[in-house]
């Protein structure tokens, strides 16, 4: 667990399913974590003060380990309401939004689409304002990319123009720092980072 910004902690851990390495988030004066992985640290860290009282999926696939907060902190599971045929069926318990939507104070839902109709980025205003992203853009080693095209949709140059055009709409919001599902967090120059990568 490290504070990346003044009360936002980022993790990785090894997902389950897919063998890769998947990113989380905790944002603690609003109690809220994002696609969440169990830390190497355990959910003892989360106990007391820093307990989370909800849970933030910025897309249906990124439901990940939320099932172990909700049986220790009893915290609900949100996503955008697009994505909830995913758990039809199932145990999941997830409760639906629509984005632009505030989850709570200081955290508003944004809609992306494109890649799939429930890609939403979060944006968290505080002293060091952030947006997390799900699948829309990822960073490798040589900086924010697009995941790979067998993974975009059935025309990746469409879907990544669309994908372009909803992040230069992102841009009105104040934000320095990228909260990534797939990849290291961009902490400072995040927004002019993103501006280029929409503008490429």
């Amino acid at each position: 667990m490290k504070e990346i910004a003044c009360g936002i902690y980022h993790w990785s851990a090894t997902h389950p399913n897919t063998g890769g390495q998947a990113h989380s988030y905790f944002h603690v004066p609003s109690r809220t974590l994002f696609d969440p992985m169990v830390p190497d640290d355990g959910l003892d860290w989360f106990a007391g003060g820093r307990q989370p009282e909800r849970i933030v999926l910025t897309n249906r696939h990124h439901y990940r380990q939320s099932a172990d907060y909700q049986d220790r902190f009893e915290c609900p599971v949100l996503c955008n309401s697009f994505g909830l045929l995913e758990f039809d069926g199932t145990d999941r318990v997830v409760e639906g939004f629509s984005p632009p939507a505030e989850i709570t104070a200081g955290v508003t839902a944004l809609p992306v689409g494109a890649i799939c109709p429930d890609e939403t980025a979060v944006h968290i205003a505080s002293a060091e304002p952030a947006m997390a992203f799900a699948d829309g853009v990822i960073r490798r080693e040589s900086g924010l990319d697009f995941v790979s095209d067998g993974l975009i949709g059935d025309d990746p140059e469409r879907v990544k123009e669309d994908l372009r055009t909803a992040f230069r709409d992102l841009l009105v919001r104040d934000f320095d720092i990228l909260l990534l599902a797939h990849g290291e967090p961009v902490v400072g120059g995040g927004k002019e980072a993103l501006r280029a990568f929409a503008e490429g």
